[in-house]
């Protein structure tokens, strides 16, 4: 069983940056990334609000040039997924399902997948119409409508990128005011011809035998019934945190992301968290990669006092 002062689970950029400054601080790091590095950096399209990008950034483009800091530092990467994190400040193990690793702090960057809506025919329509990803589907609907639900800046975000394939995009959202940024909900309101913001409205029904052939969205005041002829439907209504693979005693809020204090500690020692996975206000690129910082901070300051 090999044995590193830190062990990183996740590579986004929460997980990259922590990786980056527990080894820059001297530390050995095993940085376990499931995926490849950049997280959900690498199913965004364009980040227009990264710092030192005016004129926006490509998500892979990110991504690569995160992983490439890496380069040339004591971070040794693995693919498998985490089965288990046990054991005590100062001598953790972390298992997979073909090795366990064993660490004197650990620092969880594991992030939040997209939750579901919970319709009828959602599962089995997972790629046959129903996506999550932009990004990774859109091009399959060159031409053709499709809706959005949601109505936070993944939503608007990725109905922009839509708007440029797609014949018609509706953007679905159970409220009338949005949560996401005002100047995305502005550009898809200046494409009258291409997006129609369907507000006060959810998604109750999905039609197709083989595939997704239209959606029937509900008005949440008046009960209104009004079927969408859409081929695509893409699903951005929050994310549930990856914390299956954590102990009990690491306390969650209410929806199940891990509550820490600024220093992004958790109440179990030795144990940090950074990113996405972490309850707080603001989920973006920027804030994930500051977690990460102070989490590693931490971590290694943790670590000195274990060490004195």
């Amino acid at each position: 069983m090999s044995s590193v002062d830190a062990i990183v689970i996740g590579s986004g950029p929460a997980g990259i940056t922590a990786a980056l400054y527990l080894a820059r601080s001297g530390c050995s790091v095993m940085l376990f990334e499931q995926m490849a590095a950049g997280g959900q950096v690498l199913q965004t399209a364009e980040l227009e609000n990264y710092p030192g990008f005016p004129k926006g950034i490509k998500g892979y483009e990110l991504a690569d040039l995160l992983s490439a800091h890496l380069e040339g530092l004591t971070v040794t990467r693995s693919s498998e997924a985490v089965t288990e994190v046990s054991g005590h400040a100062g001598a953790f193990t972390v298992k997979t399902a073909k090795s366990s690793v064993t660490g004197k702090v650990v620092v969880v960057c594991t992030g939040a997948h997209h939750r579901r809506l919970g319709v009828t025919g959602e599962s089995w329509m997972q790629g046959k119409g129903v996506s999550y990803c932009a990004l990774c589907d859109g091009n399959f609907f060159r031409g053709q409508p499709v809706a959005v639900v949601g109505g936070g800046n993944s939503a608007l975000e990725e109905s922009l990128y839509l708007a440029k394939l797609a014949s018609k995009v509706y953007v679905i959202h159970r409220r009338d005011a949005f949560r996401g940024a005002r100047i995305y909900l502005d550009k898809l309101e200046a494409m009258p011809d291409k997006v129609e913001i369907v507000r006060s409205s959810t998604v109750t029904a999905l039609h197709g035998d083989n595939a997704l052939e239209g959606v029937t969205v509900t008005n949440v005041n008046t009960g209104e019934e009004r079927r969408l002829d859409v081929q695509g439907l893409f699903i951005y209504v929050g994310f549930e945190p990856g914390t299956a693979f954590l102990p009990a005693a690491v306390e969650r809020d209410a929806q199940g992301f891990i509550v820490t204090d600024a220093e992004m500690r958790t109440n179990v020692p030795g144990i940090f968290a950074a990113g996405d996975v972490r309850a707080k206000l603001c989920r973006q690129v920027i804030t994930a990669a500051g977690d990460g910082a102070t989490a590693a901070q931490a971590a290694f300051v943790f670590l000195e006092q274990l060490h004195a």
